[in-house]
């Protein structure tokens, strides 16, 4: 019995529009990708550059760069708990009005001084410098007063303000009354570096045996990674046990120091409900809270 062969097609009109239409269905893909790594920092607020894109609220003269506002690859703040942060924090975190200091009964986590990825956060968002300082200018200067001694900072790093000229309203260092100036009392704010499950984990905080302290909690999720352990609520966003963007990331703080239950334990910061590099939801959430969907991640209500 013979068998079908498949013959190479050997019409050149024919391999011709084969690789073209090959070419068109390549350039279609790579439109995908280029669309879907386009919906990044570049096209949220958080975007302060002079790239004038239509979803900025302000635009700043003095630099293109999008990233150069909080990050920077060289001299960054090296007390920040936060990747290469461009902007200096000093000891800031004792200047804040924590939620637990309005006596509520209702709170029953210890309380850590503003610290981890919130004080970063706040760094801009409490109102107290301009959005436009920053530890390393770009253009290849320091842009400070600090001298760099065998590669390291002399001192603390000194941020100071790149010049240029803002374009837009409610920049945080103008206007009080914006939503995103939150300021330095934090008592009409959800808690952030409070210990997660009502008051920590029963049982060992590494394994996350036992159960959340108060069962109005949703058990947390924990992996080690790089020796250090992390912690995350899984959201119905995603896949469960495994860590990613649409989970509610909570951060490795030591609560010993004020009643805590265990030198490792998860914590809720700013960046626990916020993502800030993306908008694909409204004011950088994690998760859409249509029906309270956020807050239900955690809270067995």
């Amino acid at each position: 019995m013979k068998k079908n062969v498949m013959k190479p097609n050997r019409n050149p009109r024919r391999v011709l529009k084969q690789v073209l239409m090959s070419g068109a269905a390549v350039a279609l893909m790579a439109g995908a990708v280029s669309s879907a790594f386009a919906l990044g920092i570049i096209d949220t607020k958080h975007n302060l550059s002079s790239a004038n894109l239509s979803t900025q609220a302000n635009s700043f003269s003095g630099t293109t760069e999008v990233c150069v506002f909080c990050h920077t690859p060289h001299g960054a703040d090296n007390t920040a708990a936060v990747p290469l942060w461009n902007r200096s924090l000093g000891s800031k975190g004792a200047a804040y009005q924590t939620y637990d200091t309005l006596g509520t009964a209702t709170l029953n986590g210890a309380v850590l001084p503003v610290g981890s990825v919130s004080i970063a956060c706040l760094s801009c968002h409490d109102g107290t410098q301009a959005m436009n300082t920053m530890i390393n200018q770009p253009g290849g200067g320091w842009g400070n007063t600090d001298a760099m001694t065998n590669g390291g900072w002399a001192s603390s790093p000194n941020a100071t303000d790149l010049a240029g000229t803002w374009t837009g309203t409610g920049q945080l260092n103008s206007d009080p009354t914006d939503v995103v100036w939150i300021g330095t009392d934090l008592r009409n704010d959800h808690p952030v570096g409070i210990e997660y499950c009502g008051g920590g984990l029963t049982g060992s905080a590494a394994a996350v045996t036992g159960t959340c302290a108060n069962p109005d909690f949703v058990m947390p999720v924990t992996k080690a990674i790089n020796g250090k352990q992390v912690f995350w609520v899984d959201t119905s966003a995603g896949t469960a046990n495994k860590r990613e963007k649409t989970d509610i990331m909570l951060y490795t703080r030591d609560f010993t120091s004020v009643g805590g239950t265990s030198a490792i334990e998860p914590s809720v910061e700013c960046a626990s409900c916020h993502d800030p590099h993306t908008a694909a939801q409204p004011t950088f959430l994690r998760v859409s809270n249509s029906a309270s969907g956020v807050c239900l991640s955690c809270h067995v209500k």
